[in-house]
């Protein structure tokens, strides 16, 4: 990784009959500012534990992806001991990048929802075209068939849907990575979370870290794919009580400036309790901030809330999963830091 950082998972999975478990002790002393008429607090609810045959489908709402990462992706999934099934329209190829019509690329989702035998979701790859299908999901859909989501980057679009629907999804890798043999840490830690088997992660000390403790539901992703959907059904930072989670790859510093002013403009940095900053790869060298995390301490610094610096998930070699819309604790300190998840 970047700067010879490394993660470290603690030692503990925990497996509870399908439930994970992890207790945190509340904790943080800021304050979020909440506009009148604002919901109180994300309440999503978390997915149906996978076991040994479940189905799992394989779908592309946003770009193309060729079959053949589509198939080893498949002899992952079985290795894994579940049952890989394709979306009708995956392998369809639209002006050189969509993975089909925005039609086709809907069904595909409807249909991995209303299948009662498929249990997971899992995303190709993502690019653009997720915001093609904002107002045309309800959330309702979604709500109605609670099911696991995976993906990330422009997935996050459908991560702020399933979250506003109460439904938690899994920030993770998708098909277009699988595909290389599904057995490092990124992987198995996203396998794991599938088959219930929760995590608890710590992290080094990051130079630009701010200490402190807080409590709060984990949204957000990729950052130019979160920002131009504030205000939409997909905004799931519209309530209070949050722990922002951000990532970028290749955007220069004022493109990574511009996109966490929008949210700022739009108060959802007043509605944190903290902020989980994740890999910004290949970002920067347009200004001369020592980083990208040195630019967003500047500006997070006023709001007096822990920021966690150089978690490793994002577009980086190791992508670790994260539940979005799950209840997590943030604990950072001089010498690392922590995030646990407190699923009931």
């Amino acid at each position: 990784m970047k700067g010879n950082m490394r993660w470290m998972l603690a030692a503990v999975l925990l497996v509870c009959s399908g439930k994970a478990m992890a207790s945190y002790d509340g904790g943080g002393d800021s304050v979020a500012t909440v506009r009148p008429g604002l919901p109180v607090v994300l309440d999503c609810t978390k997915p149906a534990t996978l076991k040994a045959g479940d189905k799992v489908a394989l779908i592309s709402p946003a770009y193309f992806t060729p079959m053949e990462n589509v198939e080893k992706t498949c002899d992952v999934l079985r290795g894994w001991g579940l049952e890989a099934v394709v979306g009708p329209n995956v392998g369809k190829q639209l002006y050189g990048q969509y993975a089909g019509t925005v039609e086709e690329r809907l069904s595909d989702i409807r249909w991995a929802l209303n299948d009662p035998d498929i249990k997971a979701i899992v995303c190709n790859r993502g690019g653009y075209g997720t915001i093609h299908l904002i107002n045309l999901l309800s959330l309702a859909e979604i709500k109605a068939h609670p099911k696991w989501m995976v993906g990330f980057s422009d997935i996050s679009t459908l991560h702020g849907l399933w979250n506003r629907a109460g439904v938690m999804s899994i920030h993770g890798t998708m098909a277009s990575f699988l595909a290389k043999g599904g057995t490092d840490e990124t992987s198995t830690l996203m396998r794991d979370l599938l088959l219930g088997r929760m995590v608890r992660y710590e992290v080094p000390a990051h130079p630009q870290n701010i200490e402190g403790r807080a409590s709060g539901v984990l949204v957000g992703g990729n950052l130019c794919t979160i920002a131009p959907n504030v205000g939409t059904q997909a905004d799931a930072t519209l309530g209070r009580d949050i722990i922002l989670f951000v990532e970028e790859v290749e955007e220069p510093m004022r493109n990574v400036d511009r996109q966490m002013r929008v949210l700022q403009l739009n108060g959802v940095l007043d509605r944190c309790k903290g902020v989980v900053l994740g890999e910004f790869t290949d970002c920067g060298t347009d200004m001369t901030y020592e980083s990208v995390e040195a630019m967003l301490r500047e500006m997070l610094a006023p709001y007096h809330i822990p920021v966690l610096c150089g978690f490793p998930a994002g577009h980086d070699d190791v992508n670790l999963p994260l539940i979005m819309g799950a209840p997590v604790t943030i604990d950072v300190r001089q010498d690392g830091a922590t995030l646990q998840y407190d699923i009931h």
